[in-house]
């Protein structure tokens, strides 16, 4: 309610031809008679006019259960009613409808002329062009046709609510799309990999083993809490050591350094003081100008520069071969400093520092196919077209493409970011058209699918 409010007054306070407010309202349908019912879309506008908000624009969602446009397109009648009763012109009211993929939807907005309706309601009729969308397009539609498949394993501590990880899950879609790969991603709970899990649900200890060992690649997110922390060492280990494609963030690069120390360097004990604050290994400690005190706003958060600490690293070349790069953190922990020299004698490599050289930004083993681990979060700049290039070397190990995508990530732009070239339209479509379906399905054993 403050939020509505609060929009309200920014609406007055701009005036109109300044303001343009979307409405995206359910249109349901009862099954028993297949109508599409109108009544909810007119209570919620209702609602909004009675806080000071007149919607310009009607976002319909609609779905009658079925794989077919047509049914889930918004009828005239219903168009009608929510025209006359929410005082919206009927231009103004759009169907948004399901998609083969999330990419669908800026066409879909396009094809229903949503943009025109948005320049009217801003008075922006003169600089009325069409969308160029040839790109997105072909993208989209190559999206669709992805068929070979690369499996990606997410052990993390919050797998049971897949918007935890939306960002590092869209990241990894915009890799897999410009691997050419269709991917599916495996929900690992990472307690369920520890031994504890074998002896109180063995049926649930097997099948994420099951799961860890059929996957193309592992990935180990940030999160906080030492819940399922043994889990993500044993998966790390087994990538390690199975020369399986690994791509650690933030807590999963701490979990890389403390999983090394114990297995390569035989420290036993090596941990974070996150878990142990008394511990007589601290591989990973809270960063010195934190408070543990005052939480709020203590993290270190926001862009903070990279400098690599030599070009001949994966993560360099991924990066176009830069001296630095610029990404997004949000951390209390770091790696301990005072042990990094004896990690890199033993074989991890620090190729990337901050500017005090103190702070280990990231860390890689040279003699693995992909072991790269990063105390920032690159998936937070991953966009369609151009997707985080971390991801992209992983995806690309995963999938047996590697060395193509290093020999690609060379060749870098005036602006010194990655060049990466437009998916070209298939040459051979199906003549059916795809079945329309949500952007993805979530299984307990299948995975993800995108």
């Amino acid at each position: 309610m403050p939020f509505i409010q609060a929009l309200g007054q920014f609406s007055y306070k701009v005036g109109a031809g300044n303001f343009c407010l979307v409405h995206v309202s359910l249109v349901p349908v009862l099954n028993c008679v297949g109508e599409q019912k109108t009544k909810p879309t007119q209570h919620s506008v209702r609602g909004l006019r009675g806080q000071g908000l007149a919607p310009h624009i009607l976002a319909c969602r609609s779905t009658m259960g079925s794989n077919t446009i047509a049914s889930q397109v918004l009828d005239e009648a219903a168009k009608g009613k929510l025209s006359q009763f929410c005082l919206i012109p009927g231009e103004n009211i759009i169907t948004l409808y399901d998609v083969p993929n999330i990419w669908h939807i800026p066409l879909l907005l396009r094809d229903q002329k949503a943009h025109e309706a948005i320049f009217k309601v801003l008075n922006l009729n003169c600089v009325i062009k069409e969308p160029r969308l040839d790109e997105w397009t072909n993208r989209a539609e190559a999206c669709d046709l992805l068929h070979e498949p690369v499996r990606i394993a997410l052990v993390g501590k919050y797998t049971e609510l897949s918007d935890a990880y939306l960002s590092v899950l869209k990241a990894l879609v915009h890799a897999s799309v410009d691997c050419r790969k269709k991917l599916f991603v495996d929900w690992i709970p990472a307690s369920n990999l520890e031994d504890a899990t074998a002896k109180e649900n063995p049926d649930a200890y097997k099948a994420a083993w099951k799961l860890l060992k059929g996957a193309e690649g592992i990935l180990v997110p940030g999160g906080f809490g030492d819940r399922g922390v043994q889990g993500k060492i044993l998966a790390v280990k087994y990538a390690r050591e199975n020369r399986i494609p690994f791509l650690g963030i933030c807590l999963g690069m701490q979990i890389a350094v403390v999983e090394f120390a114990r297995s390569v360097l035989g420290v036993k004990d090596a941990t974070s003081t996150e878990f142990d604050p008394n511990t007589k290994s601290p591989y990973v400690i809270f960063m010195p100008e934190g408070s543990k005190t005052h939480m709020g706003g203590t993290m270190r958060l926001g862009s903070r520069r990279t400098y690599f600490q030599t070009k001949e690293c994966k993560s360099a070349k991924l990066y176009g071969c830069r001296s630095f790069i610029d990404e997004r953190h949000r951390h209390r922990y770091e790696v301990n400093p005072d042990f990094v020299s004896r990690l890199e004698n033993a074989g991890l490599s620090f190729t990337g520092k901050d500017e005090t050289g103190q702070r280990m930004e990231i860390a890689e083993l040279p003699n693995h196919p992909y072991f790269v681990g990063v105390q920032f979060h690159p998936e937070f700049k991953s966009r369609p077209g151009k997707p985080s290039p971390l991801f992209l070397g992983f995806i690309a190990a995963a999938c047996g493409q590697l060395d193509v995508v290093l020999q690609r990530c060379s060749n870098v732009d005036s602006n010194s970011l990655l060049k990466v070239p437009a998916i070209k339209t298939y040459q051979k479509k199906s003549s059916l058209k795809p079945s329309y379906r949500r952007e993805y399905v979530l299984e307990s054993v299948k995975g993800l699918n995108f």
